[in-house]
């Protein structure tokens, strides 16, 4: 499973998003700290969750870094957030 697919599906299952993108941005950082060759190391996950209600943007930031720790910890260099709950 890509690295896309496995953030994607644990997010899924910890957060029941209503919305859920996660888009590969490794390609723009060619050349700088954390890039390597066949990408899968720069990531913006725009996520829309009833479970972020009455959450600071620092808690839901937290929430999600708990989640993917592991991912985090190995091949993702760079996570870009946008979290937020439905309208």
């Amino acid at each position: 499973m890509s690295v896309a697919a496995t953030i994607e599906a644990k997010l899924r299952a910890a957060f029941d998003p209503a919305e859920i993108e996660v888009i590969d941005e490794s390609e723009q950082h060619r050349g700088h700290g954390g890039w390597r060759e066949g990408g899968e190391t720069h990531f913006r996950v725009r996520l829309v969750s009833a479970a972020f209600a009455g959450e600071s943007r620092v808690a839901r930031s937290r929430a999600v870094h708990k989640v993917l720790a592991e991912e985090l910890a190995g091949p993702v260099h760079a996570l870009a957030l946008e979290l937020s709950t439905p309208a």
